[in-house]
């Protein structure tokens, strides 16, 4: 006896063969079949006389063939196979285009329906390839799977068509109608009006109507999204249960740190300093996401946390401190190299002990100098709270880094990992520490409400003062020349310029014209058109500027492939002023601080996301001098037109991500393979109101029944979607 667990290699029909295709899509047991959802639906319902047809439209007859055969046109080297139909009011023609086998599967006499496009040629009216099924007569009572009716259409592979996932889909529809248990509360189902889970599956795969299509659709991305809140609350819950150290407000303190300051925080800052410090005051673990523009300020604020966390109730100058460690994460060396110095100089007259830690390099601050301290001496030092903040990337999860009084955790720019990484750090730990999860990167409302859901935001709403708009121009090819020029003036005036390139370089055996990974690809978009455009590389740009452009200017390179000591002594010397022009891939997108840089130049703009392109703009902009940020582009469509016009419209990362999240879906800005979510419910999304609502309900249900007691099949849908989307 199969089930919905069954593994689908052992369904009938299926076998080895399939299975290897199926499982590229996801698919491997037959419950991910039943939920392996069409992407859209083809409208073959109205079944018309033959004599009514028109050119140009789509159309769906029954009839009986009268003659079928192949015929072999040499010109093309191709083999068209010509069927012509008859039923009561005429004939046509239709034909297939090198698919000789047809021949053998239909034949004379058959009675079939047929759907497909109305083509016009020389000898006459045709469907032109249509789909097809065999029925017992002509007759409107036959029960069509691939015709006849609203047809469902998947996403395919090699081997794998929509007619054959139909095929297979709908005798296990049959088998498991009533064996499918119901996940939804029954007051949920009564409240929202949302279809029973049978009727909803019945009428996702195979609809009556367009109408009962968007149905079932509501229903499914409502259980999605609703599911994800679930497990997010009761996460949240779990947390709550847990004790946090206690770190009172030291508003002296705070004051003492705002003036030593050598610029006055913004009231956004201010606001949401006081949420964080007001939050870390509670004996339960805080959980707050803070979110700002590029430049807005966010470390100052994180800071502030920290410093109140290590010597809150201590004279500001006094050598004692509460014990009270903190720990500071970031993506990559290079933004943990700048938070390091940056922390440090923030807290020099705080009497603060601040280590750096990556997997090859070990500094400490002390007393106002930086030194280079062998591993296991300051993690010994550590270990023993002579360490107060402990800076680093990954390194900062190895078992040997053993924190004393761990209370606050702050992650950069890595905000899903913050639970996970959180238990690591604490696990020989009976207190929780606070968690401080900080982005550059602007998240829509809706978005956040649902990924990060488990988490309060606090939004730094403003950018410091005294900084100009930064000015953005789209640069056509013909133009080039003269934004080369404005370019070798700004660093003869000692200005600093990026150069931002999609990729490296080719790998051997690579093609040119593949997708950039991580590369926009709007809806719609002729994907063919990528392999027209140049794929520009760090190298090939660098020997382009440096001899041909720019023969006259100090240019170096920076990528991911680098070491880590001369990725950083690149940045020091651009820094520095030692280098006038830096190429680099997307390594500089988030957190990279270069005052002295001035232009921003982004080659291939049209292959990235607006909410990307506006953290490269946000690398320049970092002073009171008028910085520019070009983007050059060598596709001409108007979408890309719209989109990149929208970044040089508006300065303001959240309309853009908001637009973003429009025109490219949240499955590419969260990472649809990454999340596990179907598409239902990334669509779901855009939708405010049904995150709203997601919420409220999940809310309900966890206030009446935190531990899911009364929901025994709710709980199990929860805890396998968790293991779906790989929630931490």
């Amino acid at each position: 006896m199969i089930n919905l667990e069954t593994p689908i290699e052992d369904v009938p029909n299926i076998g080895l063969a399939y299975y290897k295709k199926l499982k590229k899509l996801g698919i491997k047991t037959i419950q991910d079949l039943l939920f392996y959802f069409p992407v859209r639906y083809e409208d073959f319902s109205n079944i018309i006389p033959i004599n009514q047809i028109k050119v140009g439209q789509i159309s769906c007859v029954q009839g009986r063939i009268l003659h079928i055969e192949n015929t072999q046109t040499y010109k093309k080297w191709m083999i068209i196979t010509e069927a012509e139909i008859e039923d009561e009011t005429g004939t046509i023609k239709a034909l297939w285009f090198n698919q000789p086998f047809l021949t053998k599967s239909l034949r004379q006499d058959d009675f079939v329906c047929m759907a497909g496009k109305v083509s016009l040629s020389k000898k006459g009216v045709y469907l032109n390839n249509p789909a097809f099924e065999k029925i017992s007569e002509i007759s409107e009572n036959d029960d069509l799977t691939h015709t006849g009716r609203i047809i469902p259409v998947y996403s395919e592979t090699k081997g794998v068509t929509s007619k054959w996932l139909r095929y297979i889909i709908k005798p296990l529809l049959e088998y498991f109608y009533d064996k499918m248990p119901e996940m939804l509360p029954p007051e949920i189902l009564k409240k929202y009006k949302f279809l029973p889970l049978k009727e909803a599956i019945c009428n996702i795969h195979f609809p009556e109507s367009f109408e009962h299509a968007d149905a079932a659709k509501a229903r499914f991305s409502f259980e999605n999204l609703f599911l994800l809140q679930l497990s997010m609350l009761r996460e949240r819950a779990k947390l709550m249960q847990k004790t946090a150290f206690t770190c009172p407000m030291d508003a002296a303190l705070m004051k003492k740190f705002t003036e030593s300051l050598p610029f006055q925080l913004t009231d956004s800052q201010r606001q949401c300093a006081f949420q964080i410090l007001k939050d870390i005051e509670k004996p339960v673990p805080m959980s707050r996401l803070l979110e700002g523009d590029v430049g807005s300020g966010k470390t100052v604020v994180a800071t502030m946390a920290a410093l109140n966390v290590i010597k809150g109730g201590y004279p500001a100058f006094a050598k004692a401190s509460t014990g009270k460690q903190v720990a500071f994460m970031a993506p990559t060396e290079i933004l943990a190299s700048q938070h390091f110095k940056g922390i440090s100089k923030m807290l020099e007259k705080f009497n603060i002990n601040v280590g750096y830690l990556t997997g090859k390099e070990s500094f400490v601050y002390k007393n106002g100098k930086i030194t280079e301290m062998k591993k296991k001496d300051l993690l010994l030092e550590l270990e023993f709270s002579q360490i107060n903040i402990l800076i680093g990337t990954h390194s900062l999860i190895q078992k040997t880094v053993k924190f004393s009084k761990l209370a606050l955790v702050i992650i950069d720019e890595q905000h899903r990992f913050g639970v996970s990484q959180r238990a690591e750090l604490t696990k020989n730990s009976k207190l929780v520490p606070h968690l401080l999860s900080m982005t550059a990167t602007p998240i829509p409302r809706t978005l956040a409400l649902t990924v990060y859901g488990d988490l309060d935001l606090s939004l730094i709403k403003e950018m410091p003062k005294n900084r100009k708009k930064i000015k953005t121009i789209i640069v056509n090819p013909e133009e080039r020349k003269s934004a080369y020029d404005f370019i070798h003036k700004e660093v003869k005036d000692g200005k600093g310029v990026f150069v931002i390139c999609p990729k490296i370089g080719k790998e051997e055996g690579e093609n040119d014209s593949a997708p950039i990974s991580g590369s926009f690809t709007p809806k719609n978009y002729n994907t063919s058109l990528l392999g027209a455009l140049e794929t520009k590389t760090v190298k090939q740009e660098y020997e382009k500027l440096s001899k041909e452009v720019f023969p006259d200017l100090r240019i170096t390179m920076l990528h991911g492939k680098m070491k880590t000591e001369e990725k950083q002594r690149v940045m020091l010397d651009f820094k520095k002023g030692e280098i006038d022009i830096l190429i680099s891939t997307s390594v500089v997108e988030v957190g990279v601080d270069v005052p002295r840089a001035t232009v921003m130049m982004i080659e291939g703009a049209e292959r990235f996301g607006l909410a990307q392109l506006h953290q490269f703009r946000g690398r320049v902009g970092r002073n009171d001098m008028q910085s520019y940020c070009f983007l050059f582009t060598t596709d001409p469509s108007q979408l890309n037109r719209k989109r990149l016009k929208a970044l040089v419209d508006s300065d303001n990362g959240f309309e853009l991500a908001q637009k973003d999240l429009e025109i490219r879906g949240p499955g590419q800005l969260y990472g649809a393979e990454q999340s596990g979510l179907p598409d239902v419910a990334m669509e779901g999304m855009l939708n405010i109101f049904l995150v709203e609502k997601t919420r409220a309900a999940a809310k309900e249900i966890i206030e009446k029944d935190p531990e899911l007691k009364n929901y025994p099949i709710l709980l199990e849908q929860v805890k396998n979607f968790k293991q779906r989307i790989h929630f931490e």
